[in-house]
């Protein structure tokens, strides 16, 4: 049911009844302001939901859930906006807006630090450099960190401190009923377990406490080859990532160069001593001939900042995920076919190595199964609006080609923030054993199914 089919007077009732109880910006579709707030990053998204609540507070958050209840419209959450699969918009819905709930405090002391639930990666990086810390992040600074988190949270410092979800201490939560509750490793443990990993399908999370780690600088940047050596390359690039140290994290991919033409490029993040650092990243500029080559001491800001140019609002974006256990010579040969002939010259593909402390801690620690050393394979489809915009565009079958062709090499499930809304099959695959645990606890928090369109919900 969209905007247009929903009974006038129901979405009128709820607009009502929130700006009566919501301290934010409350948004009917008839509001000059409602276009703009039903934008995401992914301009192929076109949601209409019925009422857009610009939350400030918690008790925002609270008068939504209980609101959309009592007029019987679905919910979903819009965090960071960073939104490839339209989830954070229900059409004819209800849409728990927290772009404006950003502040963070850090604590050095303790070293963690508290944000709010709209708060984007690049909102803690920033808070915290002062202090010549950081946060356990992926590698966009756009992007929300409690979706981020809930799900996994790939990144340049996954070898030596695990995924973000790892870094997550405390999580308050709005349930499916309204309560404000808040999950810790001593308060609610099962919802503390199933939130680190089990996606946004629990309840809102209204703020978070993190881990922060010492971190003035990293030993960073991006090297670039042309993409006919890839062959070669990644051969060699597995070998120095199969024995690399935790401080090393490398990621890999296809990207268009400034001309327009594919390069080959290796991101390589050093987060130990700068000077143990430059002879591991020097055999890495030494895999082949480099294009170019931009690794140096920058804070970690600055590192992830190096994505800044690809990631740009309102392109229209597919995406496609695998994970693989190693690269075989066949399917290096299918990622080099496709990072050389991509449909659009925005489109990228990206190998995460999930490796180190992400991989030592036990199976059933966490909601996230998959804690083998393993790729991350992203294939992400970019074009301008109007160059490809039906469902059945060669963008769209660039990505999932290449997706399909990968399955017979790759392993069970894949990662949830990349996963489309009717992967259910693989996304219960992705949880391995922790399936059975985690879909006990959907029944226990949300038995009605309220945060039915969250990354995480599993099949029955």
């Amino acid at each position: 049911m969209t905007s247009s089919t929903l009974p006038s007077t129901t979405a009128a009732a709820a607009v009502s009844s929130l700006r009566t109880r919501s301290s934010g910006e409350v948004l009917g579709a008839d509001d000059p302001h409602y276009e703009r707030a039903r934008q995401v990053w992914n301009g192929a998204v076109d949601r209409h939901p019925a009422v857009i609540v610009g939350c400030r507070a918690t008790s925002d958050v609270i008068a939504a859930v209980q609101i959309a209840a009592e007029h019987g419209l679905p919910l979903s959450v819009r965090g960071g906006g960073h939104d490839w699969a339209g989830r954070a918009l229900s059409d004819g819905g209800v849409v728990i807006d927290l772009s404006a709930m950003r502040a963070v405090t850090v604590e050095v002391s303790s070293g963690t630090a508290a944000a709010q639930g709209g708060a984007t990666s690049g909102d803690l990086v920033a808070a915290a450099r002062s202090s010549e810390l950081a946060p356990v992040t992926g590698t966009v600074k756009a992007v929300g960190m409690a979706g981020l988190t809930l799900a996994g949270g790939y990144g340049p410092l996954i070898g030596k401190h695990g995924l973000a979800l790892d870094n997550l201490i405390e999580a308050e939560v709005v349930l499916a009923d309204g309560r404000k509750v808040v999950a810790s490793e001593k308060d609610d443990a099962d919802l503390y377990w199933a939130l680190r990993g089990g996606g946004g399908t629990f309840g809102v999370v209204t703020a978070a406490r993190y881990r922060l780690h010492p971190l003035a600088t990293v030993l960073a940047g991006l090297i670039l080859y042309p993409a006919d050596q890839a062959t070669s390359i990644l051969d060699r690039y597995q070998q120095v990532v199969a024995e690399a140290p935790d401080e090393l994290t490398v990621m890999a991919g296809f990207m268009p160069g400034p001309d327009g033409a594919p390069l080959l490029f290796l991101f390589p993040t050093w987060s130990g001593d700068p000077a143990n650092g430059e002879a591991v990243l020097k055999q890495l500029s030494g895999l082949a001939t480099p294009v170019a080559t931009q690794v140096a001491p920058m804070a970690y800001a600055d590192a992830l900042g190096l994505f800044d140019p690809v990631v740009v609002n309102g392109r229209h974006y597919a995406m496609r995920t695998r994970w693989l256990a190693e690269l075989t010579a066949e399917t290096i040969a299918l990622l080099l076919e496709a990072g050389s002939n991509p449909t659009s010259p925005f489109s990228a593909l990206a190998l995460h190595h999930f490796h180190g402390v992400a991989s030592r801690i036990p199976m059933d620690q966490t909601a996230f199964a998959n804690r083998r050393d393993h790729f991350l394979v992203e294939i992400l489809s970019a074009w301008e609006p109007g160059d490809s915009g039906d469902d059945d565009g060669a963008h769209r079958r660039w990505g999932n080609d290449l997706c399909e062709r990968l399955t017979a090499s790759a392993l069970p499930g894949g990662y949830p923030n990349l996963l489309g809304p009717d992967e259910v099959d693989r996304l219960t695959a992705a949880y391995g054993p922790n399936a059975p645990r985690l879909r006990d606890l959907k029944r226990r928090y949300d038995p009605n199914g309220t945060f039915s369109t969250a990354i995480g919900t599993i099949g029955p």
